[in-house]
């Protein structure tokens, strides 16, 4: 098993930014694949953005030029920079860890985006 804690979320500004960081229990070149995830008020968990552990990584093309995933493996920890943050970034943002089969999810952490 794996657990994730996220943190990092909180009240921004329209055109801010933040970090939100993702410590795993585990060293992350044991995890397949590390990735973040958000869940809009009303809406399905949309995937954003995942770091292998290769250090390689994949983003969905909304999100290209705004956020950014990078990793601490000396932490375990694994970062989602936000820029340019938009009142629809409003969202629970997930760590999400896939290992052997087996995947994992963090508690959450709230992201909310005043205009």
């Amino acid at each position: 098993q794996v657990q994730l804690v996220e943190s990092g979320g909180g009240l921004v500004p329209a055109g801010g930014s933040l970090t939100l960081s993702c410590a795993a229990s585990k060293s992350l070149f044991s995890i397949n694949v590390m990735g973040w995830y958000r869940q809009p008020p009303g809406k399905q968990r949309e995937w954003i953005t995942s770091i292998f552990s290769s250090g390689s990584t994949n983003t969905l093309d909304t999100f290209k030029g705004r956020f950014t995933i990078s990793r601490d493996t000396a932490k375990n920890t694994v970062y989602l920079q936000m820029n340019s943050l938009k009142p629809d970034d409003t969202a629970v943002y997930y760590c999400n860890a896939r290992q052997n089969g087996g995947q994992y999810w963090g508690q959450g952490t709230q992201v909310t985006v005043s205009s």
